[in-house]
């Protein structure tokens, strides 16, 4: 069997310059776990559910970090303080604002429309990954992933 007969050929994809909150939200109501990254026609890289779980994981502190004691709130916390205060802050708030690329994976693992569904999933098995962009002469035209691999077998005879 063909990665071809087993591929989803309606790909969702993303720009680069996408924001991290709309992707994860396409993820979200799309129901899907990665997504392919493509500058025009040319893909570029491919965003996970696991990107974004490093991202939110992520330690996003300070090593300078204090919580003033009640005598210096009274006294005025230094101006130094509070802005080291308001940037860990906007850390926090501006995640989900950052672009796509910041996080992507740039090096994508690939297959072939002609390839059998067996070397497709030993390819994802050596890499780690869930999912193959599936490419004929370089374009984008379809993504397996180990689901349609499973569905295809099971439905072999």
């Amino acid at each position: 069997m063909k990665v071809e007969e087993v591929m989803s050929k309606d790909v969702i994809t993303c720009a680069p310059s996408d924001a991290i909150q709309d992707i994860v939200k396409l993820m979200s109501e799309k129901n899907i776990s990665g997504i392919p990254v493509c500058d025009r026609d040319q893909l570029v890289g491919i965003v996970t559910e696991e990107d974004i779980m490093k991202l939110l994981a992520m330690p996003h502190k300070s090593e300078t970090l204090w919580l003033p004691s009640p005598l210096e709130v009274i006294l005025e916390i230094p101006f130094r303080e509070l802005m080291q205060i308001r940037d860990l802050q906007h850390a926090y708030t501006d995640l989900g604002h950052k672009p796509v690329k910041d996080i992507m994976h740039k090096e994508v693992w690939t297959t072939t429309p002609d390839k059998d569904i067996e070397d497709a999933a030993a390819e994802m098995v050596r890499h780690k990954v869930n999912r193959l962009p599936v490419l004929r002469d370089g374009k984008l035209v379809g993504i397996v992933t180990r689901d349609d691999i499973i569905h295809g077998l099971g439905g072999k005879k």
